[in-house]
Parts: C-alpha cells; sequence; structure tokens
C-alpha cells in the first residue's frame, strides 16, 4: 500500500470520527455511539512507559501514546494533551503539585501529579486581589507560588517624579536579574515539553484520530479556591456573606480573564473545538442551591456561552455526585454542550438532559482495575441501555485511567463494537 493511499485513509478515519463526536453533541444519532475515554497514564503503563515520562522522557511517553491508540481503533478520539517539564517545575520549585520524578517525591512513576492546595491569599487580600491583580499576581502569588522566583516581591513601581529612569530601579535590581535568567531556562524548559507535545498530537491526528480537547479552563469559583484561598480558606468564605460579594466579584473577573485568554479560538483554524471544564468543588452538598447559582454557575455560565458564541464546545467534566445539580444544567442551548458525569444516575441524567446536551462517562475505572471482566461488560451494557436510545451519547469513565486489566478494556471494546451500533 502506498503512503498517500494510507494518509487517504487516515484523513477518512479522522474525518469520520471527528463526525460521530460532532454528531452526538449535536443530540444526533452517529452510525454508531461514539467512544471517546479518558485515557491517562494507562496508555504509558501498556506499552513500557509510566507518567514520570510524561515530565522527563518525551519520547518514551509519545511512542506509547501512538502505540495504544494503533492498537484501540475504536476510539474516536484521543485524550494526549501534551507534557509537562518536570525540570520547570524543578527551577521554579512549584508548591501547588508533587509529581513524578520530582526528586524526593513520594509519587510513584506511574501515578499523575498530586495537588497540594495551599492557602494562596489571605482573606485579607481580597481587596488587593481586586483592585491590582497584576501587581499581586507579581509580588505576592508567584514568589508564594514558585519561591525560586522570590525576588519578584521587590517589584515596586511606584511613580513619583518621572524624570529619569529611577521608576525601572526595581526591574533591574541585582535581585530581578537572577530571576530573569531563571524564568529564561524555566521558559526553555517549558518550551521543549510544548514542541514534543505538539509533535504527537499531530502524529497521532495522522493516524486517524481527532483529539478530544483543544483547550482547558476552569470555573471561576474553583480557580479562586484551587489556586488562592484553598478549599478550606474558600469554606470559610461562604459562610461570611460580607465575603461572598468578594468571591462574587473574584469570580467575575476571572471569568472575564478566562474569556479574554480563549479568544485565540475565533481567529485560529482547527477541526476540533472543544473546551475542558474539571469541576472541582460543586459536587452535590458543597454549597446551598442558591450559592451554587450564584457563586458557581453564573460565571461559569458566562464563560460557556462566550464559547458557544465562537462555535466552541464547552466540555463539562463534572466531579463527585452530581444529581442535585442536573436540573440547572439544563440552562445552556440545545446540542451545544457535553457534560461528563462521575457519580450521578445516567438514566436520570439522560431524562432531564437528553434534550438538551450530550453526556458522557460513569463507566467505573475502579472496576476495569479490580473487577472480573463479565461485571465490566454489564456495566458496559447498562450504560448503552441508559443513555444510547435517541442519539446524545459518548461512551467514557468515570474518571481518568491509570490502571486496568488489559482482558477487562478488551471485554469494554468488545462490548460497544457488539451492541453500541445504531
Amino acid at each position: 500500500m502506498s503512503e498517500s493511499t494510507t494518509n487517504q485513509g487516515a484523513q477518512s478515519k479522522f474525518s469520520e470520527r471527528l463526525n460521530r463526536v460532532n454528531t452526538a453533541i449535536a443530540l444526533g444519532t452517529p452510525d454508531r455511539v461514539p467512544v471517546a475515554p479518558f485515557i491517562a497514564s494507562y496508555m504509558q503503563r501498556a506499552h513500557g512507559s509510566s507518567y514520570k515520562d510524561i515530565y522527563y522522557n518525551y519520547e518514551q511517553a509519545g511512542e506509547a501514546a501512538l502505540k495504544f491508540y494503533a492498537e484501540h481503533p475504536m476510539c474516536d478520539t484521543h485524550l494526549f494533551s501534551g507534557f509537562t517539564s518536570g525540570l520547570a517545575n524543578e527551577l521554579a520549585d512549584s508548591q501547588m503539585i508533587d509529581w513524578p520524578g520530582k526528586p524526593g517525591t513520594m509519587v510513584s512513576d506511574y501515578s499523575s501529579h498530586q495537588v497540594i492546595e495551599r492557602e494562596m491569599m489571605t482573606q485579607e487580600e481580597y481587596p488587593e486581589l481586586l483592585n491590582d491583580f497584576t501587581g499581586f499576581m507579581l509580588r505576592k502569588y508567584i514568589p508564594r507560588a514558585y519561591p525560586s522566583l522570590k525576588n519578584l516581591a521587590n517589584i515596586q513601581l511606584t511613580p513619583t517624579v518621572v524624570l529619569n529612569t529611577g521608576l525601572l530601579s526595581s526591574l533591574y535590581s541585582p535581585g530581578m536579574q537572577e530571576a530573569y535568567e531563571l524564568l529564561a531556562k524555566i521558559g526553555k524548559a517549558d518550551a521543549d515539553a510544548s514542541a514534543a507535545g505538539k509533535m504527537y498530537q499531530q502524529k497521532l491526528g495522522e493516524m486517524g484520530f481527532p483529539g478530544l480537547i483543544t483547550g482547558i479552563s476552569e470555573a471561576p469559583y474553583d480557580i479562586l479556591g484551587d489556586y488562592f484561598r484553598s478549599t478550606m480558606g474558600i469554606f470559610e468564605d461562604l459562610i461570611d456573606e460580607d465575603m461572598q460579594e468578594y468571591i462574587e466579584q473574584a469570580c467575575d473577573m476571572f471569568a472575564n480573564q478566562q474569556i479574554a485568554n480563549l479568544q485565540y479560538f475565533r481567529y485560529v483554524d482547527m477541526p476540533v473545538k472543544r473546551v475542558f471544564f474539571p469541576l472541582h468543588k460543586a459536587m452535590d452538598g458543597f454549597m446551598s442551591a442558591e450559592q451554587y447559582e450564584r457563586l458557581y454557575w453564573k460565571p461559569l455560565k458566562k464563560i460557556m456561552m462566550a464559547l458557544i458564541d465562537m462555535g466552541v464546545t464547552p466540555y463539562i467534566y463534572t466531579e463527585g455526585p452530581y444529581n442535585s445539580r442536573l436540573e440547572q444544567l439544563t440552562d445552556v442551548p440545545k446540542g451545544k454542550v457535553l457534560y461528563h458525569f462521575e457519580t450521578v444516575d445516567m438514566k436520570e441524567a439522560k431524562r432531564i438532559l437528553g434534550g438538551t446536551a450530550c453526556i458522557c462517562g460513569n463507566l467505573s475505572i475502579s472496576q476495569l482495575e479490580f473487577g472480573k471482566k463479565e461485571d465490566v461488560v454489564e456495566q458496559t451494557k447498562r450504560l448503552l441501555d441508559d443513555c444510547m436510545p435517541g442519539g446524545g451519547y459518548i461512551f467514557d469513565f468515570n474518571g481518568s485511567l491509570e490502571n486496568c486489566k488489559p482482558e477487562n478494556l478488551d471485554a469494554m471494546f468488545e462490548t460497544l463494537d457488539k451492541y453500541g451500533k445504531y
């Protein structure tokens, strides 16, 4: 077979898979249920690599991803999001994560990074965040989150009489020159990781696999809770009516920032336009219905609507139980959003959301790792029975797959092939 024939075949498969997923998102009925499994480090583990290699050995990790998808042609998307530079994080002394391969880490080479929530902003600093965001980030947030860049805390740009270059003195101090040198090294390491990631994403596309996502964002409330106040800190703010005003203002600011950052979708020609939103802090019981509407859903929806206006699909990845929020999720334009569920009654989700948005998720990754083959088959069939009728459904796990029994994964794909056709 000639190279041109092979390329034409891959291009045809790419279009076929892309159309299958897009049809489901638009609430249509494709030829079969699209399969878009959220494969994490299992694709490396299955082919002699590890999650550590995503940080330190890009070729090893990338080649493992190519092998995995070549062996699993039923996948309609790939979830290879690229690489993260372990060296860059070492140089910056990143405080928010612990990652495989980090010197002295207890994280397994086969585990994803571990989040370390820290209170990077005190309750008293809300006014500073809101009134001088850039100054707060440079002088306080970055030195706290990346202690190697602590010299940025000395930036002072307060004009008095500006008749010479004295205003710039804090920017060219010896400490700042050290920071610039370090930033150059961090930037080089990040650029190397980015270039390698783009190369392997292109190779997967040339094999006929479109990406599942092409952008990432977060709910503004999660940005505030994950990276500034921490979970316990924002809980403390949530029970104070006066502090809720600050939360609302901060979330609106973050929504506007995210919308500005995502404007590239208006101008870049790409076959897949989907933005991934992992929802961390809005599951059942985390806040009241009124707080959810005001502080969580309203700013999140603001970003979603801006993306929909750009022709982009928000991919809303709920985490934890979300049964009490299902009605709220119908408050979007029809056929424009993809919702993923971890712990939800999928039959009920289909009933409530079926006329509004495509749904996916819920197959237990624990069952794939520890369960019996027949149980995986039964769960897969149950999901098809509950969610497949009428279209608007994409098959996926309830979380990120880091390990499983190969025979269980094979059984899942065989069941999808047998029962997933419309």
